[in-house]
């Protein structure tokens, strides 16, 4: 598979989106790095390539842990697929600097091949896949038979595909592509995310065939006395 390096890009930011690549030293990274160890004992005895990344509701810090969580998994020598599978709300090319003139829809509607539309990062073995330009009808796209063709050629040529999915209790996109993904990791913030909105998600994620790998809550202040994220 020959990835498009589509020019010279713009130096990595330093940022809590990157905190893995940029402060690879931190509590924070650690913790990054603790969750891609009990996904990696969860492929024992099924195999975990494909995991989704949502959460319940917006700015609930998703996309930073698809980022971080992608990060740790290539900087462990494999080859690494970041797809933003938000098509409502992209935010993958703004954590790499990355153009999104085209992406996942184009490639999903035949605008162009995957292969010119993957893009290798400046972090080694770490790929992303853009959304593309904004469509009409998202969850058409993904729940579509290129969408299945397109993921059936990708986990032959990559390690681990991370998507980014937008929030579950939203949109029902997230909850289509659990019947195309192996594992999912459930995003929560403290302070902000309710119960109800936890058990609720976790009840519409299971109803697919992925299975629930674990639940990150972020945010988690020192005087809170708890780890980073909860892991179950």
């Amino acid at each position: 598979m020959k990835v498009l390096n589509r020019g010279k890009k713009k130096e990595l930011k330093k940022s809590s989106k990157l905190i893995t690549h940029t402060d690879p030293k931190s509590p924070i990274s650690e913790q990054y790095r603790m969750l891609r160890t009990n996904i990696e004992y969860s492929s024992i005895d099924r195999e975990i390539k494909s995991i989704l990344v949502t959460s319940p509701n917006p700015e609930e810090g998703k996309s930073t842990t698809a980022v971080n969580l992608a990060i740790v998994l290539a900087q462990q020598e494999k080859k690494v697929l970041l797809i933003d599978a938000d098509l409502r709300k992209p935010s993958v090319h703004y954590a790499f600097n990355s153009e999104n003139l085209r992406g996942l829809t184009s490639v999903l509607v035949k605008q162009t091949n995957i292969e010119n539309t993957i893009s290798q990062t400046d972090i080694q073995n770490l790929h992303i896949l853009t959304s593309g330009p904004i469509p009409p009808s998202p969850s058409d796209l993904l729940d579509s038979k290129a969408m299945e063709s397109m993921l059936e050629y990708l986990n032959s040529k990559f390690d681990y595909i991370i998507f980014d999915t937008p929030p579950a209790l939203a949109v029902t996109d997230s909850q289509i592509l659990t019947n195309k993904c192996d594992g999912i990791v459930m995003v929560l913030k403290s302070r902000k995310t309710s119960k109800e909105a936890a058990i609720k998600t976790q009840k519409l994620l299971t109803k697919g065939t992925a299975l629930l790998l674990g639940v990150v809550l972020n945010e988690v202040t020192p005087s809170d006395n708890n780890p980073y994220y909860v892991y179950k």
